[in-house]
C-alpha cells in the first residue's frame, strides 16, 4: 500500500511518519502533484498558522490539489482546521471541504487555559476511523482554535463547549487529535484509515 504524507510549511509532520513505521508502513513524504495522486492513501498533517499555510498551500497548488483528490486522505490537526470553510485565525478562507468554522478558543470558564493541551475524551463517534470501544477514550490535542459541530461531525470533545474532534465527508476524513502522539488508540485509529 503506497502512503503519501503531503509535504508543506507545517511542523510535525514527522511524528506522523514515525507513527506509520510503528504500524508497518513506510510512507512517501512528498509535494509532488502525480505522486500525490498515485497514492492509495493520502495524509494531510501539521502543526502550523491558518492564514500562512494556506498561503503556502495555494502558492504551490497544493489546494486544488487536495480538493480533487479521490482516494482516502486523512487530515490530522491544522489539516483538519484547513479542510474546513474558514478559519478566525488570520481570518483566513480554507480547501471548503468540511462545512465547519474554525473559531479560536474563549478561556471563559476558570482553569480551562489556551491552548487546549494535553489529553481529553471522544464520544458520540461515526465511521469506521472508530471502534465502538472507543467512545470514551482519551487522545492527544495540541491547539487553540477548534472547529464547530456540523452534519460532518464524526466524533466530539468537550473543553471549553463541544467541538469536532473528528469530520468525514465522501473520502476526506479528519482528526484534531494527534493520533500519531495517542500511543496504542491513535495507532489503532490510523489503522483503521489504512483500512476504509
Amino acid at each position: 500500500m503506497d502512503i503519501a504524507v503531503i509535504k508543506y510549511n507545517a511542523g510535525n509532520i514527522y511524528s506522523v511518519v514515525h507513527a506509520l513505521r510503528r504500524i508497518g508502513i513506510e510512507p512517501l513524504v512528498t509535494d509532488d502533484k502525480e505522486r500525490i495522486l498515485a497514492a492509495d492513501k493520502v495524509i494531510f498533517p501539521g502543526v502550523g498558522e491558518a492564514s500562512s499555510t494556506m498561503s503556502y498551500l495555494t502558492e504551490h497548488k497544493l489546494d486544488a490539489l487536495i480538493r480533487d483528490l479521490k482516494q482516502p486522505v486523512l487530515g490530522i490537526c491544522i489539516g483538519l482546521q484547513l479542510m474546513c470553510k474558514h478559519s478566525e485565525e488570520g481570518d483566513t478562507d480554507c480547501l471548503g471541504i468540511f462545512d465547519a468554522e474554525v473559531k479560536r478558543f474563549q478561556p471563559t470558564i476558570s482553569g480551562c487555559k489556551v491552548p487546549h493541551m494535553g489529553w481529553n475524551t471522544i464520544h458520540s463517534l461515526k465511521t469506521k476511523l472508530f471502534d465502538a470501544d472507543m467512545d470514551g477514550s482519551f487522545l492527544y490535542y495540541v491547539h487553540s482554535y477548534y472547529a464547530s459541530i456540523c452534519d460532518q461531525t464524526i466524533a466530539q470533545t468537550d473543553y471549553l463547549g463541544s467541538f469536532s474532534a473528528g469530520l468525514y465527508r465522501d473520502n476526506f476524513y479528519a482528526t484534531q487529535f494527534h493520533p500519531e502522539k495517542s500511543g496504542p488508540l491513535g495507532e489503532r485509529i490510523l489503522t483503521n484509515f489504512l483500512n476504509v
